[in-house]
C-alpha cells in the first residue's frame, strides 16, 4: 500500500509510543469538525481517511481494520487503539487487557461520538490526556456503526438538534433502527457488529448518542446497565463505571443526569421522569445479558456541537480512565458472572423490568416555560423561555425491581429441524452454543408451550409483524430428528439465550414473530358440521354438556357468540389441529 509522504516521513522517525508526533502529523490527523469550530462534520470518506492515517502514523498503537460491509457497500471501519501491543482480540484477551467499545453514529445523525472519538484518540496517542490508560486498556473505536445512514447526509435530519450543520439519518439504507436490531440483528450492520462483539468481548460498551426532548440545562444522560438487572455480583462493576462517570463529568464542568431524560407525558414537563431498564433490542439492555457492561451516553441535543463533542470525549475518556484503573477487578466480575450464568438451569430468570409506583421529587435544571392552548395542534404545547433558567421540581420513579420471569430449563432447550436453521443462525449470530443432533432423540420428560393468548400487533415494527404470547409449558415429550438442535443452558450466555427462546420474553424470536406461522389457525370446521358433531358430543359426554350450560349461564360474552359456542366444541373434537398455538421449541431439564 502506497504511504503519503508525510507518514513515510513519520515512520522513519524513531518516535516512542509515548511521544508526540510532528505538528504536520498532528495537523493531518484533525477533523472536518475542529477545522470548521464544530460548525460542520465530516463525510464518510473522512472516517476511511483518518482511520487509515492513524495506523500509518502510529503503526504500533493503532490498527485500523474493516469489520463488514454495509448493504450500499461501504466499508465498516474500527481502530483498536492501545500502547500495550495488543492490537488484535487474541493479544488483548492473552494479556488480559479490558476492552472498552465505543460505538459511534447509530444514530447517524447523533455523530458527537465520529468527531469525539478521532478527537479523544489523538489526544491519547500524544500524551494530552490519560496518561498510561493505553497501557492498560484496549479502546476498540467504532467511529460510524450506521455508515450508509451517515451518507444520507443533509440539514433537518435532526430537526431538534443544534448542530451540525448537515448530518446523517437515523436509519440504514434498509431503514432499519440498528438500536433496536441488537437481539434481532436482521441487519447485516448488526450482523457485522456482533461478530465484533464475539471477537472481542469488550467489558465496557459505550453507545454514543444525541437525545431530543424538551429545552433544559442539563447537558448528558448517562445511563446503563447492570445497575438494576443482569447478574447482581456485577452491578457492583456497572454502578461504579456509571456512578464514576457521572461524578467526573460534573467535576469537569457538565450537568449529567443518571436516568434517561424524557417526559412521562410527551413535551409537559410537570409530568416528570420514569427510570427503567431497556430490552435487549437496545444496546445497553443487550450487553448485560452476556454478562457485559453497557453505557448509553445521551447528549442532550439543544446544546451546541462544541459543547456535545466536548461532553463525549470526556465521557469516553473517563470511562476509559475508569476500566483501565479497575480493569483487573472488573473482568474477574464478569467472569464470575459468566460461570454464574452457565448454573442459571432451575433458577428464576427475569424477563423484564419494572419500575415501582414510588416517587421522589427533584431538582431539575430547567426553563421557564408555558403551557398554552395551539391553534395548529388544537392541543397545549409548551414554550421554553432560554434567557431565564429555573429549578423545576418534579417527579422522579427510579426503584426498579424485577417483573416477569420464568424459571429456566436445567437441561437447555431441543429445536425440531424444519425450525433448526432458521434458530442456528440467531445464535450463531451472536455466539450463543448448541449441537446439531447426528441421530434421533427423544426426551420423555421434555415440555411444550401452548399459548392460551395470542395477539398480533396492527402495524409492523422494523419489518416484523410483532406477538404477544400468553400460556405455559407443560410436560409433553419430544421426538427431535437428526438435524434438530440441543441447546444447553449451562453457558455464559445463558440469560442472552432465555430471552430469544423464551416465547413470553420481550424480544425473543416469538415476539418478533419468527413463529407466527405456529400461531395462525391453518384448518377450520364448516358451521353446518360443528352444529351436528356439536348436538352428537352433548348427548355422549354428560360432563362436556355441563360445562357448556355452565359458560351460556356466567358468560355473556361467550353466550352472545355464535363463533364461541361452535368453537367450544371443535376446540374438544378429534379434528381439532393440535399443532395450532404450539411453539416449535421444547425446553428440557436434561443435558443431552
Amino acid at each position: 500500500m502506497r504511504r503519503t509522504l508525510l507518514a513515510a516521513a513519520l515512520l522513519a522517525c524513531p518516535l516512542s509510543l509515548g511521544m508526540a508526533p510532528a505538528f504536520a502529523a498532528s495537523t493531518a490527523l484533525t477533523t472536518t469538525a475542529e477545522r470548521t469550530g464544530f460548525r460542520q462534520t465530516g463525510r464518510y470518506d473522512e472516517v476511511i481517511a483518518l482511520c487509515d492515517a492513524f495506523q500509518q502514523v502510529y503503526p504500533q498503537a493503532v490498527r485500523c481494520f474493516d469489520f463488514g460491509t454495509t448493504p450500499a457497500g461501504r466499508p465498516m471501519k474500527a481502530m483498536a487503539v492501545s500502547t500495550s501491543g495488543a492490537l488484535d482480540a487474541k493479544t488483548a484477551q492473552a494479556q488480559g487487557l479490558p476492552v472498552v467499545l465505543a460505538q459511534g453514529g447509530i444514530h447517524a445523525g447523533e455523530i458527537d461520538g465520529k468527531d469525539a472519538g478521532f478527537w479523544l484518540a489523538r489526544d491519547l496517542l500524544q500524551g494530552k490526556v490519560g496518561r498510561g490508560v493505553l497501557d492498560k486498556a484496549v479502546l476498540l473505536f467504532v467511529p460510524v456503526f450506521n455508515a450508509d445512514g451517515h451518507e444520507n447526509f443533509r440539514a433537518w435530519n435532526r430537526p431538534n438538534q443544534r448542530g451540525p450543520e448537515q448530518m446523517g439519518h437515523r436509519v440504514t439504507a434498509q431503514r432499519y433502527n440498528l438500536n433496536r436490531d441488537y437481539v434481532k440483528a436482521d441487519s447485516p450492520e448488526m450482523q457485522a457488529m456482533l461478530g465484533l462483539v464475539n471477537q472481542w468481548d469488550p467489558l465496557a460498551m459505550l453507545d454514543l448518542h444525541v437525545t431530543d426532548g424538551a429545552k433544559f440545562r442539563h447537558d448528558i444522560s448517562i445511563t446503563g446497565e447492570p445497575t438494576n438487572s443482569g447478574d447482581a455480583g456485577l452491578r457492583e462493576a456497572g454502578n461504579a463505571l456509571k456512578d464514576g462517570i457521572i461524578a467526573r463529568l460534573a467535576a469537569q464542568g457538565s450537568l449529567p443526569v443518571g436516568f434517561y431524560p424524557s417526559f412521562v407525558e410527551d413535551d409537559d414537563p410537570a409530568s416528570g421522569f420514569v427510570h427503567g431498564v431497556s430490552t435487549p433490542r437496545f444496546s445497553n439492555g443487550y450487553f448485560p445479558l452476556r454478562n457485559r457492561l453497557a453505557i448509553l451516553v445521551e447528549t442532550h441535543s439543544w446544546r451546541t456541537y462544541p459543547e456535545r463533542v466536548r461532553s463525549t470525549y470526556n465521557t469516553v475518556l473517563n470511562a476509559l480512565e475508569l476500566v483501565a484503573a479497575n480493569g483487573t477487578r472488573w473482568l474477574q466480575l464478569a467472569r464470575d458472572a459468566d460461570a454464574r450464568a452457565a448454573r442459571l438451569g432451575g433458577q428464576s430468570v427475569p424477563l423484564d423490568y419494572r419500575t415501582t409506583d414510588a416517587v421522589r421529587t427533584i431538582d431539575f435544571l430547567g426553563y421557564e416555560y408555558t403551557r398554552t392552548p395551539s391553534d395548529i395542534s388544537g392541543t397545549s404545547m409548551t414554550r421554553y423561555d432560554e434567557r431565564k433558567p429555573q429549578v423545576w421540581k418534579i417527579p422522579l420513579r427510579d426503584q426498579i425491581v424485577p417483573g416477569n420471569a420464568i424459571v429456566a430449563p436445567k437441561g437447555g432447550y431441543l429445536v425440531p429441524p424444519e425450525h433448526a436453521v432458521a434458530v442456528a443462525r440467531h445464535l450463531l449470530v451472536h455466539g450463543i452454543d448448541f449441537r446439531v443432533l447426528a441421530s434421533p432423540l427423544r426426551d420423555a420428560g421434555a415440555q411444550a408451550f401452548v399459548a392460551d393468548g395470542v395477539q398480533f400487533s396492527p402495524a409492523s415494527v422494523e419489518g416484523h409483524q410483532r406477538t404477544s404470547l400468553t400460556g405455559g409449558w407443560t410436560t409433553q415429550p419430544a421426538q427431535v430428528g437428526p438435524g434438530g438442535l440441543y441447546v444447553p443452558i449451562a453457558q455464559a450466555k445463558a440469560r442472552l439465550l432465555v430471552n430469544i427462546l423464551e416465547p413470553t420474553a420481550g424480544d425473543s424470536m416469538a415476539a418478533w414473530g419468527d413463529f407466527n406461522n405456529a400461531f395462525e389457525r391453518k384448518e377450520y370446521m364448516e358451521a353446518y358440521v360443528a352444529e351436528d358433531e356439536a348436538r352428537t358430543m352433548l348427548a355422549r359426554d354428560p360432563a362436556l354438556k355441563a360445562e357448556f350450560e355452565r359458560k351460556l349461564r356466567e358468560e355473556p360474552g361467550f353466550a352472545n357468540s355464535p363463533g364461541a359456542r361452535l368453537d367450544f366444541f371443535y376446540r374438544r373434537h378429534p379434528a381439532w389441529d393440535h399443532g395450532t398455538n404450539r411453539y416449535p421449541v421444547w425446553r428440557t431439564d436434561t443435558a443431552h
